[in-house]
């Protein structure tokens, strides 16, 4: 797509309403316009939850879609868009809903994902399509948006990454966790049908009595307010003979951002945390065997991950990670039981000692 090369689009429409860790890797995208097109008004819809994370992020107009508003919600972003007509629709996001909501945004181009990567048949809301990718992971699907309209940095990994962080929200991580060394443990990934991806609570236990043994580091449980989230901090608390600091559902979204960029380590599941630490640069030790490291995993940290997802295949759906379609999930209970302790063990030595010797 050459036309903008010359003449820049005076107005973009970014379509992403969740998820967090998605939106989170959407970011430098955003970055990357402004950096070439400093001029161009840039309107971001997302939601609710997805702006908490991102507001006070510079020259970015939002609009916050509520999704449990459904349709009416819709119509009143319709209403507020309705004398705008943008040059360039970013719809990145292949799901219905995002897609029924970009019927009534009105732009002259509406680029969306090749059709490899447009589920839920996006292709039939879009006029134009990004280059395709095969076996892409998600970030490089969203850098290639920016490499479809001819701007792209050389690799996914040259983009800037920094998450917007407010001097309120350094403020209160510094309150909850005034310590200076630390290792932040989201436990828990988020609420949905049959997708498993939560280690044992046993596992936890021991990393967290590793992690103070071996190197000093105490543990600080992060979560949303979710029932099983308190019961894992509870349980961790209990049972580790170590200290450990429960902040679960006790920081705002970009409380837990500021908590993390300080963080010496982040341990958690598929789930947003693995990405925020992505975002700012914060060593993260992913623990995966339901989703495809390559397609999800921490994109930088992708080598640090506790990976059983080839053994979760064999062992569950009796197939080779090649045998299953791309970013299939492995939807047993028990695939993440695959990870050991000593798994984990050796990747906390392996990247901290790596990570020692960085300037």
């Amino acid at each position: 797509m050459t036309r903008f090369r010359k003449t820049p689009p005076k107005t973009i429409c970014l379509i992403r309403l969740s998820a967090l860790g998605d939106v989170s890797n959407v970011v430098p995208v955003v970055k990357r316009l402004q950096q070439v097109w400093p001029d161009t008004r840039i309107v971001w819809v997302t939601g609710k939850a997805e702006h908490s994370l991102l507001k006070g992020l510079a020259g970015v107009e939002f609009i916050v879609y509520d999704k449990s508003a459904g349709l009416k919600g819709m119509r009143e972003i319709w209403k507020q868009l309705s004398d705008t007509r943008f040059d360039l629709l970013l719809h990145m996001q292949a799901a219905l809903r995002a897609s029924v909501l970009s019927i009534g945004i009105k732009a002259e181009i509406k680029l969306g994902f090749d059709k490899a990567r447009a589920k839920d048949w996006q292709w039939l809301f879009t006029n134009q399509r990004i280059l395709p990718r095969d076996k892409s992971h998600v970030v490089e699907g969203f850098y290639d948006f920016l490499n479809t309209l001819g701007i792209a940095p050389e690799r996914p990994e040259d983009m800037e990454w920094q998450l917007p962080v407010s001097q309120e929200a350094i403020e209160e991580a510094r309150q909850k966790c005034p310590c200076d060394r630390y290792v932040v443990i989201s436990p828990c990934s988020s609420d949905r049908a049959r997708n498993f991806r939560n280690w044992t609570l046993d596992g936890y236990v021991d990393v967290v009595e590793y992690l103070y043994r071996q190197y000093g580091l105490k543990a600080v449980i992060t979560g949303g307010n979710r029932d099983i989230e308190h019961h894992y901090a509870k349980e961790i608390m209990e049972r580790a003979g170590t200290p450990v600091l429960n902040l679960v559902a006790q920081t705002s979204l970009q409380g837990l951002v500021a908590l993390i960029r300080r963080a010496s380590l982040v341990i958690a599941p598929d789930s947003g945390p693995v990405h925020f630490a992505n975002a700012v640069n914060t060593p993260v030790i992913g623990l995966f065997a339901t989703s495809n490291v390559q397609r999800t995993g921490p994109y930088k940290w992708q080598q640090w991950v506790v990976n059983k997802y080839p053994e979760a295949a064999k062992a569950y759906m009796h197939k080779s990670v090649e045998q299953l379609s791309w970013g299939e999930r492995v939807r047993h209970p028990d695939a993440m039981e695959l990870i050991q302790t000593d798994d984990v063990f050796l990747k906390i030595d392996q990247l901290l000692a790596d990570h020692s010797r960085q300037p």
